[in-house]
């Protein structure tokens, strides 16, 4: 098994592609669509990076798996699913859920499903399945949002924003229906029962310090290493700490246009009579 990322330093967002070089079955996971909110421009250039490197290794794209309705960049999975026809989008079953939360908050009405149907998979926790030779299992992890889901494949797990780079931490839980409490959890029980020599590959990298961009540890080293959350430390020692920084945070660039897409399954809104799209962003929404 191969795994190649792909950064955008604009989001600090890492994408994976992962394959058999020998039967050249692939899955790509969490890509990104490019976006900048000065001028509300969206283009291609992540995506077309992914697509470029499959067509070069002559793979055959079975799979697009997100780990969770990102809050911080917009999914690229509608395009490439429009460059690869016929392959299918997963998430966390628990996407319902997130869904049902910001179709308020979006005040995107009842004709906006709670279903899951923008999806064309929704995964259970220990749910294992295959993409050609690449063997997969899904972890529920939630926390950072509660459809947040780690893909375990042979001795590698894609763990989304449950964890970052030991020196960094874990995810922020502040989010509507977030939980720290759950996150101590889903890293405790689930990521850290894993065994030591496990890959860990993260979806953020914030390169603290100035440092090189890092984006495979072990969870061997997490659990020796992670500075929020080292192996030993207590449920209500984490959740207080989770708690108090996450107060001091602010709300990530593009929130509101990421999840607003990213719970449609990464689609765009659709065109209004003028033949163009709009993103709904909410006034005030902390003094509600």
């Amino acid at each position: 098994m191969k795994i190649e990322h792909f950064y955008d330093a604009r989001t600090n967002t890492l994408s994976y592609l992962v394959y058999d070089p020998r039967t050249r079955d692939a899955l790509v996971i969490d890509p990104v669509l490019d976006y900048e909110p000065v001028g509300s421009k969206v283009w291609e250039e992540s995506v077309t990076a992914i697509a470029t490197r499959i067509r070069a290794l002559d793979l055959r794209l079975g799979m697009l798996l997100e780990t969770h309705a990102h809050a911080d960049h917009l999914s690229g999975s509608q395009v490439l699913k429009r460059r690869f026809p016929g392959v299918p989008l997963a998430i966390g079953a628990a996407i319902t859920e997130v869904q049902a939360v910001f179709r308020d908050i979006y005040d995107l009405g009842p004709g906006f499903p709670v279903d899951g149907s923008q999806f064309d998979r929704l995964l259970g926790d220990g749910e294992r399945f295959a993409v050609g030779a690449l063997q997969v299992e899904a972890i529920a992890t939630p926390g950072h949002t509660p459809a947040c889901m780690s893909y375990r494949i042979g001795d590698a797990v894609f763990v989304g924003d449950a964890m970052f780079m030991p020196d960094y931490g874990a995810g922020r839980c502040d989010f509507p229906a977030g939980s720290a409490r759950a996150l101590w959890r889903s890293i405790t029980g689930r990521l850290y029962a894993l065994p030591d020599v496990t890959r860990m590959f993260v979806c953020h990298d914030y390169q603290p310090g100035g440092r090189p961009l890092a984006w495979q540890t072990t969870v061997g080293e997490q659990k020796a290493d992670n500075i929020q959350l080292p192996a030993g430390r207590e449920e209500d020692d984490f959740v207080a700490f989770r708690t108090a920084r996450d107060a001091t945070l602010d709300a990530p660039k593009l929130l509101y246009p990421s999840v607003q897409v990213n719970i449609a399954g990464g689609r765009l809104p659709s065109p209004g009579p003028s033949g163009r799209s709009f993103l709904k962003i909410p006034l005030n929404l902390g003094d509600a």
